[in-house]
């Protein structure tokens, strides 16, 4: 790699394949958004004609996206708040204890990233069925704070890894009890850490489809699981329109991550989403000498 950028040809082959790459990666997302003002009922590409129609019928009397849309907003913000609770719980057990095999218990929490999505909805369908939960928003939110709070728990061991502890230590020695020295210190450090956690949350649950699937109702079906349904029995545009929402959704997520990161001054700090199950849990404090 070094020698190829240390010549010009080096240099303009290196950024046409990384102009290449980017372009296949880009080019299902950009197909969705054409197509999207396409006039054909069929959603052809490139389209023949433009209208702004599929998105009108998106919000039509009888239409089930607005019911569908509103629903996975509510149960991405349940979801959202339980991961931040047990994401912070967690990795601040996971950095600042003393915990015994933290770092098989780091790996155990974030067990249900690697477990087939399917396998972890079938187990959450068998939990909630008995007790009558399924349809539940509640149920659904739960069900999806099982695979958002690991991610909470990622980025918020390396948020908290960030905070030099002899901060905590000082307010401590000034008196302030645990709970003060979280509130006035370690909280406001890991904010940055905390938003970041929080909106990658959201987006894990207002895209997620299994669990939904699983856990769903006839009367509380989710974004992604409605698109399901309506591709299941027929070829319908309008789902090429609801897609661009969800694709402008994560857009602006992103978005808001990079300017939290950036007022924060975290951009010159380590990445976010450590992938060493290492990551953050020290074997002993830093002592000061």
């Amino acid at each position: 790699m070094i020698e190829l950028r240390s010549t010009m040809a080096g240099r303009i082959t290196l950024a046409v394949l990384a102009t290449l790459i980017l372009l296949f990666l880009a080019l299902p997302i950009v197909v969705i958004v054409v197509t999207s003002f396409g006039k054909d009922s069929f959603g052809t590409f490139p389209p023949a004609s433009w209208t702004l129609g599929w998105y009108e019928q998106l919000f039509a009397d009888g239409s089930k996206w607005p019911a569908a849309l509103s629903l996975s907003a509510m149960v991405a913000a349940l979801s959202t708040v339980f991961s931040l609770v047990l994401g912070m719980t967690a990795a601040t057990a996971l950095v600042r204890s003393e915990l015994p095999l933290r770092s098989a218990v780091y790996g155990l929490v974030l067990a249900p990233l690697v477990i087939p999505q399917v396998v972890v909805a079938l187990g959450l369908f068998l939990l909630f069925e008995p007790a009558a939960m399924l349809g539940s928003p509640i149920a659904i939110a739960l069900g999806h704070t099982v695979i958002a709070s690991p991610i909470a728990v990622m980025i918020l061991v390396a948020a908290l890894k960030g905070i030099d502890e002899r901060l905590e230590d000082a307010a401590a020695s000034m008196g302030a009890n645990r709970l003060t020295v979280w509130r006035r210190i370690t909280l406001p450090l890991a904010m940055p850490g905390l938003v970041a956690a929080g909106i990658f949350s959201f987006i894990t649950s207002f895209d997620e489809f299994f669990i939904s699937q699983f856990l769903s109702s006839v009367d509380t079906v989710t974004l992604p699981v409605q698109v399901f349904n309506v591709l299941q029995y027929n070829v319908d545009p309008s789902v090429t329109a609801i897609s661009v929402i969800l694709i402008a959704v994560a857009v602006v997520a992103l978005g808001l991550v990079g300017v939290t990161r950036k007022l924060s001054g975290a951009g010159e700090q380590d990445g976010l989403l450590p992938t060493d199950p290492t990551v953050g849990l020290p074997a002993t404090r830093e002592t000061a000498s």
